[in-house]
């Protein structure tokens, strides 16, 4: 018996490890670029696709919008990989649940997470005139567990006489 890719779970086991993965390759660039100023990742690949400048900027932390909403101690202002973790590792838990609210949970949290990487990817392209190689493939992983989680809908087992 192979393994198949038609699973549901097993494209949301994969796409959540891409995040997470993604996730902490971006703290992890952040970090170092706290550290020295004139560290170049490996997605640093000219001056416009450059992931360390936009992970950097003030978008790269609580969307841009925390600070100026909640103040820059506020909890809540955590850079935006924080969130991905958070966001990905509740995707893979929850996909592993079935039943209404875990469901409901998954689709509210895609939709969230959705509407942050339209609002990031403007930031990207319209303000930061960036084009950040592990910004757009989180987009698209967050699209991906979106189409997922809508298309994994439970079936009603509703009666008609």
């Amino acid at each position: 018996m192979g393994i198949t890719w038609r699973s549901p779970g097993r494209w949301r086991l994969a796409l959540c490890l891409a995040g997470l993965a993604l996730s902490l390759y971006a703290l992890h660039v952040k970090a170092a670029r706290a550290r020295d100023e004139d560290y170049r990742a490996l997605c640093d690949v000219g001056s416009a696709i450059s992931c360390s400048r936009v992970f950097s900027s003030r978008w790269g932390k609580g969307l841009g919008l925390v600070e100026h909403v909640l103040g820059p101690d506020s909890v809540l202002n955590q850079s935006n990989s924080i969130f991905g973790c958070i966001f990905y590792t509740i995707q893979l838990l929850l996909g592993c649940l079935r039943g209404r609210w875990a469901f409901l949970l998954l689709v509210l949290s895609s939709l969230v997470s959705f509407a942050g990487s339209v609002y990031l990817a403007w930031i990207l392209f319209f303000v930061l005139y960036d084009f950040c190689i592990v910004c757009i493939t989180t987009y698209v992983i967050n699209v991906g567990l979106m189409l997922l989680n809508f298309q994994d809908v439970p079936e009603h087992k509703a009666k008609r006489h």
